[in-house]
């Protein structure tokens, strides 16, 4: 990449004039805001100066001399050293990020991500996990790693044995129940058990009854989960999510006890006051492996999970995208896992992103306050075919077709709105932003690669970016379309869709500009008129790349 290239030869010309040795982690650049500055600019000759005995300015003087490249131009400026990118630079990097070529790894991540809970609709606070946990699994597979994405299904547990009591006590046929149903039944329990505390211990008695083994208990707990992975299948189609596994908590009650057994021979484990758990000292809370009357937990099954995955895919990286309130549970699991000799706490990573609220506070499945994410992407299509029956540019289209590009432009803008934001920000949800499809939003992004595809469509050149004399528009357009590599890379660093969601923006903005400016059909020669092709080819393959990458599918037209 530039950036590296830019700072090697740097670090050359300080060795060389000063015999000064600099890291190139050391030497920053920055892209300046002002573009009088240059592409690039460094800062370095100012932490030197004491060290070499001469000003900022004089350092920077003479290291510009010093750096000669055809790629890029130094200049110095108050001590600071400014870097332009010639024309033939811009040639050579649009060329080398429009292969999208990546090295193969030999390296093995798993990702943990979207894990809704059974017999409850899909709901909206499911959506950042599944949508982001994609994008990074998407990131990931880009740069060359081999990535196992798990859904780990909430199938197991004392909710269960509450749906179980409900059905039985008021003699539901669970197989008429939809999904929906059987979730208004849990709401109902709870809302009951305000004033029937004892109905909790009904609770417990039929999901230790589904623990057991119980014929009937099991039998009505598979047609709960089997109800619910249809409507889940249903939304990840309509979210183009594919994962590689889908597998619940209860696959992993017959590994649980081999895991205790371990931690207690290793010495991880201890007893208090009946139950066993996992003590951290003053750094953290403990954990509980068992309850005093021998139950097992929640962290033990993720603790067993983790047990599992290193057995099969031994991963160097363990990637969990999951909710900001889970940190401390995070936490406890990975330093147990240390404390156990599997793996090293550093080679795992909470994405623990923000979550979904309403106006007036969290939602909760048990008060009933959520959001079902159908009737969202339901809304989202609706909206966007309001939009596509406003548009002067999508012809004459039959209904079937209408409901296909609404499909696409009403899911990517929901998508879009979530991705473009880091991880790590709640969202309150709101109906009017959260489907605006004007702006930095998807529509937006699709409208622009369609725009770019449609003007390629029309033309039958062979598209070889040959770039003689660039325009200020032409020339940010490549400027932006560039920085995908060091998008990528920070993306994949930093477990973040949002860098490249916000960096397909700026393209899509930067090529708007290029384009009204710089019409196609009013190029003056043959030779700008292929160059502007070319750049409009450029633009639109990165945008595709990128909205892909992020899940993004883009409609035949808009």
């Amino acid at each position: 990449m530039i950036k590296r290239e830019i700072k090697e030869k740097i670090k050359d010309s300080l060795e060389r004039i000063y015999d000064i040795s600099v890291s190139l982690e050391d030497l920053d650049l920055e892209i300046p805001a002002d573009k009088s500055h240059g592409d690039y600019s460094a800062n370095i000759c100012f932490r030197l100066a004491g060290e070499v005995g001469k000003s900022p300015k004089e350092i920077a003087s003479e290291v510009a001399k010093d750096i000669k490249n055809d790629l890029f131009i130094c200049e110095s400026k108050n001590g600071f050293l400014n870097f332009r990118l010639t024309d033939s630079a811009l040639e050579k990097m649009v060329k080398k990020v429009l292969k999208f070529e990546t090295e193969k790894r030999e390296k093995t991540m798993v990702l943990d991500y979207s894990s809704p809970n059974i017999a409850k609709s899909f709901g909206i606070g499911h959506l950042r996990s599944t949508i982001v946990g994609q994008a990074i699994y998407n990131i990931y597979e880009y740069s060359g790693w081999n990535c196992v994405g798990i859904n780990h299904l909430g199938d197991w547990g004392t909710q269960y044995g509450k749906l179980l009591y409900q059905i039985k006590e008021k003699d539901l046929n669970p197989k008429e129940l939809s999904v929906k149903d059987l979730e208004k039944l849990y709401v109902d329990f709870h809302k009951r058990a305000e004033k029937n505390p004892e109905m909790e211990e009904e609770g417990k008695r039929w999901f230790k009854k589904l623990e057991d083994g119980d014929p009937e208990a099991t039998q009505i707990w598979e047609i709960c989960v089997e109800k619910s992975m249809r409507e889940f299948e249903k939304i990840y189609d309509l979210l183009n999510v594919e994962i590689d596994h889908h597998i619940g908590e209860s696959f992993y009650q017959d590994k649980m006890e081999a895991v205790i057994e371990e931690a207690k021979e290793k010495g991880v484990a201890k007893e208090s006051k009946g139950a066993l758990i996992v003590d951290f000292g003053d750094e953290i809370p403990p954990a509980m492996l068992l309850k005093s009357d021998g139950g097992t937990t929640y962290f033990t099954r993720d603790l067993a999970t983790v047990k599992y995955r290193v057995d099969r895919w031994d991963p160097e990286l363990f990637i969990y995208e999951i909710g900001a309130d889970q940190k401390l549970h995070m936490r406890q699991l990975f330093k147990t896992v240390e404390m156990l000799g599997w793996k090293s706490e550093s080679d795992f990573m909470h994405v623990a992103h923000g979550m979904y609220r309403l106006k007036d506070g969290a939602m909760s499945t048990r008060k009933g306050k959520t959001i079902h994410l159908e009737d969202v992407l339901n809304e989202a299509m609706k909206r966007a075919e309001k939009i596509i029956d406003e548009s002067e540019t999508t012809g004459e289209i039959t209904e079937k077709e209408k409901k296909k590009i609404a499909e696409k432009v009403g899911v990517g803008a929901v998508k879009y709105a979530d991705l473009k934001k880091h991880y790590k920000k709640d969202i309150v949800f709101d109906w009017e932003k959260a489907f605006s499809l004007k702006g930095n939003s998807g529509p937006y992004l699709q409208y622009t690669a369609l725009r770019a595809k449609s003007v390629l469509d029309k033309h039958d050149e062979k598209f070889k970016l040959e770039i003689n004399k660039l325009s200020d528009p032409e020339k940010a357009v490549l400027k932006e379309i560039i920085l995908f590599d060091e998008v990528m890379e920070t993306a994949e660093k930093n477990f973040t869709p949002s860098s490249i969601a916000n960096f397909s923006y700026r393209v899509a903005k930067k090529f708007n500009a290029f384009y009204a400016e710089k019409p196609i059909l009013e190029a003056g020669t043959e030779e700008e008129k292929i160059q502007r092709l070319s750049i409009t080819k450029a633009g639109f393959e990165v945008l595709k790349k990128s909205l892909s990458i992020l899940g993004i599918d883009l409609p035949e037209r808009m």
